[in-house]
Order: C-alpha cells, then sequence, then structure tokens
C-alpha cells in the first residue's frame, strides 16, 4: 500500500484498480501516511502558507431543486434574501482592511435576467479593489453571462459537479438538470480563460467507490486550478434528511489523493469539513489543503444560508478572529498568506 502512494506521488496518478485498492482499503495507518505525503507536496509548492479567502454569501435564492441541498427552490422554510450592492462591496472594504486580498461571491442560482446586474457588481468591486482577486461560485450559466462576469473583472470560478457518473447525478437532482450542461459549463468557464474550479460530495447519498473513482480520473482530465472537496451533510428539511453524512476519514482520503495528484491546485479545507469535526479545518489543512475561507458576509445573514445543518463558522471576519486563526495555524506549523494565491500556472487573464 505504501508504494501505492509513493507511485502516486511521484507520477501523479494510478490505474483504476490501484486507485480502489487505496479508497477501500485504508487503515488508520495508511490514512496517516498518505496525509504525510500529501503534506510534504504541498509544502513544496505553497511552504507553510495557508491562502485566505473571503466569502460573501451574496443571496439564498435559487431556481434548481437539487435534493441535497438546504436552499432548494422548494424549500419554503428557508428565510430568501439578496445582498444589494452596496452591501456587497461593504463587505469587501472590511476583508480588504483586515488584509483579504480574494473575495469569494456564492449565492443560490439566479435566472439569467440578474446576471447584467451580477456583472455590474463585479465591475464596481474590480474598480475598486485592483489588486484583488474575485472568484464567483454562481452555478451553471449561458457561456454569455460566464464571459460578461470575466470581461467586468473576475478571476476564478467554482463549479462543482459533484458526481462524473450520470446515474448517480440523477439520484441528488432533478430531471431538470443534467451532468452534461454542467460539463459543459466546466468547458466554457476553461475556454474564456477562468481559473476553474470543481468537486466533489464525498459520502453523498447513493455514492460508491466506482463514483469516486469515476470522480478521480475526470478531475485528472480535466485538471482544474481549484478542487473543492467536502463531506456530504445532510439538512433537515430535504428528502435527504435522514441520511448519513460523508466519512471524516473518507474525505481526508480524497483530499490527499487530488493533492498528489495535482501538486499546484488550490485546495480549500471547507466549511464542512470543520462542521464535521471541531478540527476538521486542522485535518484538512494536515491532509494537503492550502486555502481557508472565513466569512465576511453580514453576520444577521449567515444563518440563512444554510446548504446543510449547523454549518461552522470559521470566525476570522475581524482582526480578533484573524488573530485567532493564525494562532491555530501556527498550532499546527502554518501561517495566513494574505495574497491573492493564484495558481501558478495561470497567473495571467485571457479573453
Amino acid at each position: 500500500m505504501i508504494e501505492l502512494i509513493k507511485r502516486l506521488r511521484r507520477e501523479h496518478t494510478l490505474a483504476p484498480d490501484e486507485f480502489r485498492t487505496l479508497l477501500t482499503g485504508c487503515t488508520p495507518k495508511m490514512l496517516e501516511d498518505i496525509c504525510g505525503e500529501a503534506r510534504e507536496v504541498a509544502q513544496e509548492s505553497f511552504g507553510n502558507r495557508i491562502y485566505i479567502r473571503g466569502l460573501i454569501e451574496i443571496g439564498n435564492g435559487c431556481r434548481n431543486d437539487c435534493y441535497y441541498c438546504g436552499i432548494r427552490r422548494s424549500n419554503r422554510l428557508v428565510k430568501r434574501y439578496r445582498l444589494d450592492n452596496d452591501t456587497v462591496l461593504e463587505c469587501c472594504r472590511k476583508g480588504y482592511a483586515l488584509g483579504f486580498r480574494t473575495f469569494v461571491l456564492q449565492g443560490g442560482e439566479e435566472s439569467e435576467a440578474a446576471d447584467e446586474a451580477m456583472a455590474e457588481l463585479i465591475k464596481r468591486i474590480r474598480e475598486e479593489f485592483a489588486d484583488a482577486a474575485i472568484t464567483l461560485s454562481l452555478g451553471e450559466k449561458p457561456a454569455e453571462s460566464y464571459e460578461r462576469f470575466f470581461r467586468a473583472g473576475a478571476n476564478r470560478y467554482l463549479l462543482r459537479h459533484e458526481t462524473h457518473n450520470p446515474e448517480h447525478y440523477r439520484t441528488l437532482h432533478p430531471q431538470s438538470m443534467s451532468l452534461a450542461h454542467r460539463l459543459r459549463c466546466l468547458d466554457d468557464l476553461k475556454r474564456i480563460g477562468f481559473q476553474t474550479g470543481t468537486g466533489i460530495m464525498v459520502g453523498s447519498p447513493g455514492q460508491t467507490v466506482n463514483h469516486l473513482i469515476e470522480d478521480i480520473l475526470f478531475i485528472e482530465k480535466f485538471r482544474p486550478e481549484m478542487i473543492g472537496i467536502g463531506p456530504f451533510i445532510p439538512h433537515c428539511d430535504t428528502p435527504f434528511a435522514a441520511s448519513p453524512p460523508g466519512s471524516l476519514e473518507q474525505t481526508l482520503l480524497m483530499l490527499s489523493i487530488f493533492r498528489l495528484m495535482h501538486p499546484h491546485a488550490l485546495i480549500p479545507s471547507t466549511t464542512a469539513l470543520a462542521t464535521l469535526s471541531p478540527k476538521g479545518r486542522e485535518r484538512g489543512i494536515l491532509a494537503g489543503a492550502n486555502v481557508v475561507m472565513p466569512n465576511l458576509s453580514p453576520a444577521e445573514e449567515r444563518s440563512k444560508y444554510a446548504l446543510y445543518n449547523n454549518k461552522a463558522s470559521m470566525g476570522a471576519e475581524s482582526a480578533e478572529g484573524l488573530r485567532q486563526l493564525n494562532r491555530q495555524l501556527k498550532s499546527i506549523g502554518y501561517e495566513v498568506d494574505y495574497g491573492r494565491g493564484d495558481h501558478p500556472s495561470r497567473t495571467k487573464r485571457t479573453l
């Protein structure tokens, strides 16, 4: 088993059956070994620096009805909200004063009619914060909207594919959505010039080892600049309310596999990891992650952006919070990096 891990580090790939061996034969000792290898690879690429991104959850309205998501269209118990542009800009100003140089605008998938207003918001952020990176996570859009966002000044776009298996995709999504459309959107984003991210939930309902292997092989081929890996956590007002959460250990294993395959990728230690375990964020970093995303959203709105139950707070939206984050990172041998943290191969914007 250790030879498979060493070879994955050297060659950045394995045969499908060898990935199966890793995924099905993971002992606590093997998990410790692969996390250690992944941690060394991350430190070779990024040192002991962890990039911070200021997350701004701009709204929880969504036209989609994904079966796992707490802000799904048919959930009538959600208190909907949408931040106006001035509020978003004020969040950016506070974050910028604290040292943040990347803002992540995340929200439910709105109608195409809202895309022009979103482009105007991006333009205003770009004009005021010329040296900051702007990351979007707004779902599936027409290529024209992605191009408009890119011209307005956005740099990065995260669109997790969630599963590369069409049958599993249908288990998680209504018939109005399709994996083929999601993959087309990812191709559009790369073509336009975004630093593009994708990823999966680990332990989502119906997921098998075969599905995980398909995801590994897809991401290997797609070569995203960002990889989002987090555990599935159920929401009480969805069809999967009674489903068990994903495994922390399996999530860490997948995170480490992706770090060994993609040494320069930007891989966050997600809020979902911190929700699943009190030390989940730290364990994600020790498994090869190099990004954390404190929440800069207005405090009074954060509980409304509930994709899953009991979402953890990253606690770094103030000067004291950042000092505390630095202390936590230093306790495991890391420190905050306030830079933009672009992927090494994609430091220039093109369109």
